[in-house]
C-alpha cells in the first residue's frame, strides 16, 4: 500500500502506458502483453516516486536516470547503472554464500538506502518494481554473476 499513491495499484491509462514504456530502454519489436506493459509502469512509477515510508529518498536518488545512468549511494560510492541488473541475478552473495535474487536485491534496497518498509515478497508492488528493472535489461544476453555494467 503507498499512502502518497493510492492509484497505483489500479490500471494505468493507456496513453500513460504508453509514453512509460516509450521512454524505457528498447524493447523487442514484438508488442508486449498489455498487462506486462502495466505492470512495467507501475514499477516505473514506484521506482521514480516511491519512499516507502522511509527517509524521502526514491529508488531513483541513487539509480539514476530511471536506473539507466550510473549512481551514487548515500554514504557517495559509485555504483552502475541497472541496464544488465536482470540479467545478472541471480548470484551469490560473497559473505555467507546465499542465493540472492533480483526481488530480494530490491528489497534490500528499499531497507537500506531508502531506509524504508520493502514491498512483500509476492506483492504488485515488488513484482512491478521488479519488472520495470528487468525491462532494462531488455535484449541483453543472460550472464548470471557477472559485474553490474
Amino acid at each position: 500500500m503507498i499512502p502518497k499513491f493510492p492509484g497505483l495499484a489500479r490500471a494505468v491509462p493507456l496513453a500513460r502506458v504508453v509514453a512509460i514504456v516509450g521512454a524505457l530502454a528498447p524493447l523487442s519489436a514484438q508488442a508486449l502483453d498489455p498487462a506486462l506493459a502495466q505492470a512495467i509502469a507501475r514499477g516505473k512509477e514506484h521506482f521514480l516516486h516511491d519512499t516507502f515510508g522511509g527517509s524521502g529518498r526514491v529508488c531513483d536518488t541513487c539509480h539514476r536516470g530511471g536506473g539507466m545512468l550510473p549512481g551514487r549511494l548515500p554514504d557517495g560510492r559509485a555504483i552502475p547503472s541497472l541496464n544488465n541488473a536482470a540479467a545478472i541475478f541471480p548470484r551469490v552473495d560473497d559473505d555467507d554464500q546465499t542465493l540472492i535474487t533480483l526481488a530480494d536485491q530490491v528489497q534490500h534496497c528499499v531497507a537500506g538506502a531508502i531506509k524504508g518498509t520493502p514491498p512483500a515478497a509476492g506483492s504488485d508492488t515488488l513484482n512491478s518494481l521488479v519488472s520495470y528493472v528487468t525491462s532494462l535489461a531488455q535484449g541483453k544476453a543472460i550472464d548470471m554473476g557477472a559485474p553490474p555494467q
